[in-house]
């Protein structure tokens, strides 16, 4: 009987850290605008690629020449990779542009990424899952 008592302890436990990690994952609706799709053309300052999200950073310039910078939230590493979305388009230096659902809160200077348009024309998916965007509309 005390086997099953200690059992039942680890059970609980296990199902406890489980629904904690569960959570973790949010929807994109809480911080981005999904009903709405914005595009940012701007320089490559910065890129990370860090699990759960790739970011994405430009500095670009608004209607009266002053540079801004914008942060862009991504997919994962793994799955940017997979669709294309590498190092090498993601460089520094390079002039890229980024169609996103907009931060719910403009002056954030953000979004999340849905596609990236490259300097070739290319245009490449840039979100989670979902034909618009995996997370905001109940995607991974």
């Amino acid at each position: 009987m005390r086997h099953k008592g200690a059992a039942s302890v680890v059970v609980a436990a296990g199902v406890l850290l489980a629904g904690g990690a569960a959570g973790a994952h949010h929807s994109a609706a809480v911080a981005y605008d999904v009903d709405k799709v914005i595009t940012v053309q701007g320089v490559v300052t910065e890129v990370k690629w860090e699990n759960p999200h790739s970011w994405v950073y430009l500095d670009v310039k608004d209607a009266s020449g002053e540079v801004v910078k914008w942060s862009f939230d991504g997919a994962t590493p793994n799955l940017m990779h997979r669709r294309g979305i590498t190092p090498a388009i993601l460089k520094p230096g390079l002039v890229l542009t980024i169609k996103a659902h907009p931060a719910r809160v403009a002056s954030r200077h953000a979004g999340e990424m849905t596609e990236i348009l490259t300097s070739d024309g290319k245009a490449i998916r840039a979100t989670l899952g979902g034909a618009e965007s995996g997370r905001g509309r109940g995607g991974n």
